[in-house]
């Protein structure tokens, strides 16, 4: 999933103090850190055409994977194709945190692809802003290809993917991580 792609460097702010608290220190903490950001393809469908498109934040020990979908509560668990970049981008599936138990995660990308303003909700409740991303310099084709986002692994301690869809990614990402070991050279 998601061959065709490019990372950049970025950096984010976290909204702290100007909004509700998650239950998460990465979320809850102001902060301003450099992290990695990866916007990809699902499929090599042809240019223009529509396509499920993926938004992959790395930051510190944590992966973020947003996929194009909707704000609304009951389509953000919806994989959406669009032909363009900007537009909402969500987790799908939950996140358990102390405060809110199941939180959602999501990012309203600007047009033009640079800027995104990360949100998160309840199961049904609203998107609430808690960070800010700016994407930087195109990171090389050879760092970009190297990339490989872990979900279920790099997780934060007070931010950690439950439920159906998490629990059935988990063996996906566990065959990955082992295909990339034995792949490496010696």
């Amino acid at each position: 999933m998601h061959p065709v792609g490019r990372a950049f460097t970025a950096t984010v702010e976290a909204a702290a103090g100007r909004g509700p608290r998650t239950g998460s220190g990465l979320l809850d903490r102001p902060t301003r850190r450099r992290v990695v950001v990866r916007l990809s393809k699902a499929t090599a469908t042809p240019r223009g055409w529509p396509d499920v498109l993926g938004l992959a934040i790395r930051w510190g020990r944590f992966d973020l994977l947003l996929s194009s979908s909707s704000r609304r509560p009951l389509l953000r668990h919806l994989f959406l194709p669009r032909r363009r970049v900007g537009g909402f981008y969500s987790s799908l599936a939950a996140y358990r945190t102390p405060r809110h138990g199941r939180l959602f995660l999501g990012a309203q990308l600007d047009p033009d692809g640079r800027c995104a303003t990360i949100a998160a909700a309840t199961r049904f409740g609203r998107w609430r802003p808690v960070a800010r991303l700016r994407l930087g310099r195109r990171l090389s084709r050879r760092r970009s290809a190297r990339l490989a986002f872990d979900p279920i692994g790099n997780t934060a301690p007070d931010l950690r993917p439950v439920g159906l869809v998490q629990r059935l990614r988990e063996p996906v990402y566990r065959g990955s991580r082992a295909g990339r070991r034995s792949s490496t050279p010696a």
